[in-house]
């Protein structure tokens, strides 16, 4: 399972960087992303014909949710992180937690924070 960060899914709404590669992604089914990149997505909407942009991408992807297990070892990351002086922000420790409870892949352009993530697989590097 592929889970998109939010910054490839803006990518894929403007049809910049690696969109075709995730237009190819979204039709396999194996794609998903997270509640919290869908909260990005929604709050950097800034018409009526980005939110519907976003609303049909939305519903193309499975969303997986922030559920007790996943924001446990969100927490975990976000301590530990931060306790190292590497910190990487709450969302991205959010998603984290999600993919590492997941067992899934991130797409994201932001490896330099991903990569602090013990344990957390990145997929294919995107421009």
């Amino acid at each position: 399972m592929f889970i998109a960060d939010t910054d490839v899914l803006v990518d894929f709404l403007k049809g910049v960087g690696e969109a075709e590669r995730i237009r190819i992604e979204l039709q396999t089914g194996r794609l998903c992303t997270t509640t919290i990149a869908a909260f990005e997505l929604w709050a950097g909407a800034g018409s009526h014909q980005q939110i519907a942009a976003v609303e049909t991408l939305l519903g193309a992807l499975s969303i997986l949710p922030l559920d007790l297990s996943s924001a446990r070892r969100a927490g975990e990351i976000q301590r530990d992180l931060a306790r190292r002086g590497a910190g990487i922000g709450m969302a991205d420790s959010l998603i984290s937690g999600i993919c590492l409870e997941h067992d899934a892949i991130l797409l994201t352009r932001n490896r330099g924070h991903y990569e602090r993530v013990p344990g957390l697989r990145l997929g294919f590097r995107f421009k």
